[in-house]
């Protein structure tokens, strides 16, 4: 029983580890939803995260259907929520826009992705 303990409690630091070494800030959800259909131009993008997040060295930027950079740069973490990234977005015209983000969890992991949503009048 004691040489059990023992082996336990050497390798309980290391289990810890392992289990903080797989931990990343993946997307949670969105406002607007990845690949969703609004109606009305929303004022802006809200992404929420499975991680805090480093605010200084992520990014969220949007995109018009030619490649334009068309949020206003605004880029800020919810003091609230360290997992809520937002961006404010100028008045939308009906058509498709890109999300594109890339975050640095505190865990210091860094993922990134994109998705699609569309503007109908």
């Amino acid at each position: 029983m004691k040489r059990s303990l023992l082996m336990l409690l050497a390798f309980a630091p290391a289990m810890m580890f392992v289990s903080r070494a797989g931990a990343h800030a993946f997307l949670d959800h969105a406002t607007p939803a990845v690949g969703s259909v609004v109606h009305g131009a929303p004022a802006q993008v809200r992404l929420w995260f499975t991680q805090e997040l480093e605010p200084a060295f992520s990014s969220v930027r949007v995109f018009d259907r030619s490649g334009k950079q068309i949020d206003k740069g605004n880029l800020q973490l919810d003091r609230a929520d360290a997992t809520l990234l937002q961006v404010s977005l100028p008045q939308l015209a009906p058509g498709t826009y890109r999300v594109a983000w890339r975050v640095l969890s505190v865990d210091t992991h860094v993922t990134e992705g994109d998705f699609t949503f569309d503007v109908v009048p």
